[in-house]
């Protein structure tokens, strides 16, 4: 972290690619699976709150959202 480089610090250290790629496709996927889940959560709780089919209809509806898309985003 307080290695001195001579000249720009954007010129002194040699840059990781694999690990820059790592964080992209890290970071990519988490808001690809986040917003799925939080599109299901939001089916699901639509479906509870607004219909009759109650806790656990939601609650498998919420599941099952989740494992077709984590298919479907694959």
């Amino acid at each position: 972290m307080a290695e001195h480089h001579d000249g720009p610090v954007e010129l002194g250290a040699p840059m990781d690619y694999r690990e820059h790629e790592k964080t992209y496709n890290l970071f990519v996927n988490g808001a690809k699976y986040g917003t799925l889940f939080c599109v299901a959560l939001l089916i699901a709780m639509a479906a509870g709150f607004f219909t009759s089919a109650g806790f656990f209809s939601s609650l498998l509806l919420l599941i099952i959202l989740n494992v077709a898309g984590y298919f479907l985003l694959r």
